[in-house]
This record gives C-alpha cells, structure tokens and sequence, in this order.
C-alpha cells in the first residue's frame, strides 16, 4: 500500500513507526538528552524517539520546541522522520535550523488522518510518498 503526503522538508527515511496517541509540545514533553516523552500522563511517556518514524497527529504549541528538535539532532537523538497530522511550523524550524547547520536532518510530511500505528514499517521517498510494509 502506499500513500501521497505533502511534502514540508524533503527527504528518505525508513524504520519503524511510533505513533503518538495523545497532543504533545516537544518543549517540557520530549527529553533532549535521552528522547524520551516525559510528559506526565501522556499515553507514551518513557518512550523513546530516537530513530523512530514518528506520527504526530495533533501537536500542542510552544515556539520552544523547535529548539528541543534541534538538541535531539545534536545530540544525535533525533527521529527518523515527522509525519504531522497538520501543518506545523514549530518542529520544521528545527529541522530547517540543524539542515542550515550542516547537520543530516530528517523528511518531515503533513499526512491528515494518518493511518499508521506503532511498530509498523513504512518508506517515506523525497517526493512524499509514503509505503507500507
């Protein structure tokens, strides 16, 4: 199966899926040293982002988390890609900052009513699409 998303930043990526389950703002959320979801109560608190396709279907605000993004990539923590449930302009600015800084960065789509849930393999080609298995 495969599927067209929009296409904010560019890129490959290929891994394993962790899909959000509830709103989250990177900024007091996500760990920068570890990666983790630190927010309390959030349904995947202490899990780890690193490496992971990472479906974010809603996003909370907070004009700082586009600078936790940035600490994942230097740190080397970084998801394997964003796949958004809307148009967000926070996270990208990180990935845009590390990309400015010669750092390898990261695809980053806009997919509304993402389908894909954690554990599962998907593609994402530089042109968007999205395939599964």
């Amino acid at each position: 199966m495969s599927w067209q998303s929009e296409v904010l930043i560019e890129g490959e990526a290929e891994g394993e899926v962790l899909r959000f389950d509830a709103p989250i703002s990177f900024w007091g959320g996500v760990s920068p040293v570890t990666s983790q979801v630190t927010l309390a109560g959030h349904p995947q608190h202490g899990t780890a982002i690193a490496g992971k396709m990472l479906v974010i279907p809603q996003m909370i605000g907070s004009s700082s988390s586009s600078a936790v993004m940035l600490e994942l990539f230097f740190t080397g923590l970084a998801p394997k890609a964003l796949i958004l449930g809307g148009r967000d302009a926070i996270l990208p600015v990180g990935v845009i900052v590390a990309r400015q800084m010669g750092w390898p960065t990261i695809p980053v789509v806009v997919f509304p009513e993402v389908p894909f849930q954690t554990a599962e393999k998907i593609f994402i080609a530089r042109n968007g699409q999205i395939e599964k298995g």
